[in-house]
């Protein structure tokens, strides 16, 4: 049974209070920053102006990040994963799952969809009515089938998937920043009214509780920001990192790996200036993703390396070295290896 329209209203409602919460306490510490530790305690102006600049660069940063994070509308499948009118009536009419199985295979031999259910079966949300590209995952909490869904933050109350996620990382990035500049600067401060040579004024609990407050905060933010970074690396999401994503050929958790450098490029961009921007710079359009060449026939695989000026060793192949040997053709819209094997589709629309 669905819930009323006041019971949702009223979820909704709750699902800001964690970012309620997270703004409260930024907005005090920036009263406390720069009032009570600039205004009234710092008797240099030299110094005071150089806290500002640096406080403020690392303050302005960090708001950019997190309000892009929050207010980037998650990117759902386009209307080319839905299923057509005729196969849709046949599929709702259906009451055999294996037949409507079938329906869902004939229409995603015209789709970019290489990963399957642990079953085996074509991934279709039966709420959005969609076939769900890779790595599109339904959100509950925001009620639509996500591009690339990483987890839904409550922090946040925003799904992090493909149009934010790299402003994720950078809110992250950027939030362990403003809590090591605090603690940097702060900490002189601190040392002194807890040790009495400041005497005891207004200012005494903002600056001691400053600093606690953003000493506990780096704590967690930079473990978890060290663990993004890593997924970052390894091109997975959280979700693939508990669950590998199901090939053809089986799971594989190292499916959507092409190497660190293209790894990293496929969330920030090709482009290095514009990687500590919150702008968005992600490479592709959600909906497909070149992947690993597992399980290939080895005599293509060694006529792909001998084009390259390789060798196969002992008979191992590298697939990423595969990977690497894309060629996109406008006939069709799909991307193949010099061996004709499918490997995705590479859209460049942004979200």
């Amino acid at each position: 049974m669905a819930p009323s329209p006041a019971l949702r209203c009223c979820k909704r409602a709750l699902n800001w209070v964690p970012v309620l919460f997270i703004n409260l306490v930024v907005g005090w510490s920036y009263y406390a920053y720069v009032v009570e530790l600039c205004v009234y305690t710092i008797p240099n102006n030299a110094e005071r102006i150089s806290y500002l600049v640096i406080f403020h660069i690392a303050f302005a940063m960090f708001i950019w990040a997190y309000w892009k994070t929050i207010w980037s509308t998650p990117t759902s499948p386009s209307k080319a994963f839905g299923l057509p009118r005729q196969e849709k009536e046949l599929y709702e009419r259906e009451e055999r799952a294996e037949a409507q199985q079938e329906i869902l295979k004939k229409v995603a031999r015209n789709l970019p969809v290489y990963t399957r259910t642990a079953g085996g079966a074509i991934r279709y949300c039966n709420y959005c009515q969609v076939i769900k590209p890779d790595r599109c995952h339904h959100c509950s909490t925001c009620e639509m089938c996500v591009l690339k869904m990483d987890h839904h933050c409550p922090w946040v109350n925003n799904c992090v998937g493909f149009s934010n996620y790299k402003y994720f990382v950078l809110f992250l990035a950027y939030a362990s920043l403003y809590c090591v500049v605090i603690c940097a600067t702060v900490i002189r401060y601190f040392i002194k009214f807890w040790t009495k040579q400041l005497p005891d004024t207004h200012a005494k609990f903002h600056i001691l509780f400053l600093f606690f407050v953003a000493a506990l905060f780096f704590i967690s933010i930079v473990s978890l920001l060290t663990y993004h970074l890593w997924l970052v690396g390894k091109n997975r999401t959280t979700i693939e990192a508990f669950r590998a994503p199901v090939f053809a050929n089986g799971p594989d958790k190292n499916g959507f790996s092409l190497g660190f450098g293209r790894n990293v490029a496929e969330v920030f961009g090709d482009q290095a200036k514009y990687w500590i921007l919150p702008v968005f710079s992600s490479l592709g359009d959600g909906h497909s993703f070149v992947t690993r060449l597992v399980h290939i026939d080895p005599e293509q695989a060694n006529s792909v390396l001998q084009q390259n000026g390789k060798s196969p060793a002992d008979g191992e192949i590298n697939p990423c070295v595969l990977g690497n040997n894309v060629q996109h053709t406008e006939d069709d819209g799909k991307e193949k290896t010099d061996g004709g094997q499918i490997v995705s589709v590479t859209m460049e629309n942004e979200p």
